[in-house]
């Protein structure tokens, strides 16, 4: 039976970045003060670990993130953002800010023109590191009279170190504000590393790379799925991630007929514990040593660009190689899937499984699909 007067709530989960040189610290801080990411414990240990590594850390990722800044023009972020609420044209802000932003919009709009005319439907963002954070997006629903809410992690597999973090501190940060009285009905999407669109708009932007090639460097390409790894205790805790990540790899390849060779590397190892492997850096240099020099860098897993794939793929990977001595033809590194209207659809499509039945029984799920433009 679907409910009346619904005000619906969209909440875009992701884990956010600095805005600014000054926000790095504290950026890195919230990271590493993660115990689902850091397992220490939590406590005071593991504060004493993030504040010293942060701060040891700070000034070389802050070098990072001024290289693939992402508001040179001013601010295209959050409404929370700092540099937009002083105006402020930063040097050192991370893409995945007005990435993520322009993936809220661009859902916030297919909602609209998708469900009924009677249910109002807005889009948050809620960062896990940095602004908004969880208390602040509530606080926006609070203020808009939101009665439905749908999360929504930007992580199309679950992990415990990513989604499972994000609904955690979610979770606790809405317990602490609204105590048992919770003013809106709230779902989950767990993950949607199969949904046809997510894949879709992954094997559309696999074509992109590919098409900008000439014909004789695309047939020598290999395609290195990268996806960022996780600590080995996870997964031997039943951690779901590598497998989603491989399935994903899979039926992407299935879509693309299997035509080009394809391996899968992990990237951007965080703490001291033993993470998975293979690295995605020895991946590459061992195709090299065997004489590949072509390679299409696939960010698998990663739905906005951002440092992960920007930087340590786009810049570091390469400067590394070169100097150790590598010699390649061409690597390449493919464009996120960002706000292509495929993932749009991805979105749309798992917050109508979890609250279409509460809707106005009119067209919804066979007008979201057609409604979809470029």
């Amino acid at each position: 039976m679907a409910d009346q007067n619904i005000k619906l709530g969209v909440v875009l989960m992701n884990l956010g970045g600095p805005t600014g040189e000054e926000y790095v610290r504290p950026f890195l801080y919230n990271l590493f003060r993660d115990e689902d990411i850091i397992k220490m414990g939590g406590g005071r240990v593991q504060d004493f670990f993030a504040k010293i590594i942060s701060k040891f850390r700070a000034p070389n990722v802050a070098e990072d993130y001024e290289e693939i800044n992402g508001c040179s023009k001013g601010c295209t972020g959050n409404k929370h953002c700092p540099n937009r609420k002083n105006s402020v044209v930063s040097t050192c802000c991370s893409p995945i800010n007005s990435l993520t932003e322009k993936q809220r919009r661009g859902l916030e709009k297919h909602l609209k023109n998708t469900l009924p005319a009677d249910v109002d439907a807005k889009v948050y963002t809620c960062m896990r590191y940095f602004v908004p954070f969880a208390e602040t997006t509530m606080q926006d629903m609070v203020d808009d009279g939101i009665t439905h809410a749908v999360m929504v992690p930007l992580y199309p597999q679950f992990s415990w170190t990513t989604t499972g973090s994000s609904f955690r501190d979610w979770e606790t940060k809405r317990d602490q504000k609204f105590g048992s009285s919770t003013p809106w009905k709230e779902f989950h999407v767990k993950n949607y590393y199969l949904n046809p669109h997510y894949l879709e708009a992954m094997n559309s932007r696999i074509d992109e790379a590919l098409d900008a090639m000439d014909e004789e460097t695309r047939n020598k390409t290999h395609l290195i799925f990268s996806a960022h790894g996780t600590p080995l205790l996870e997964v031997k805790s039943g951690d779901p991630y590598t497998a989603e990540i491989k399935e994903t790899m899979e039926a992407i390849m299935e879509l693309r007929d299997y035509e080009e060779p394809y391996w899968l590397g992990y990237q951007s190892k965080v703490g001291p514990q033993k993470w998975t492997q293979p690295n995605t850096a020895e991946l590459v240099e061992r195709h090299l040593e065997y004489g590949i020099k072509n390679f299409l860098m696939v960010p698998i897993a990663f739905v906005t660009d951002h440092i992960e794939t920007l930087y340590e793929l786009g810049v570091e990977l390469v400067e590394d190689l070169e100097e150790e001595g590598y010699e390649f033809e061409n690597l390449a590194v493919m464009k996120g899937i960002n706000d292509h209207p495929s993932y749009i659809q991805a979105l749309s499509d798992e917050v109508i499984k979890k609250v279409g039945h509460l809707l106005p029984q009119q067209q919804t799920e066979t007008d979201s699909e057609e409604k979809v433009t470029a």
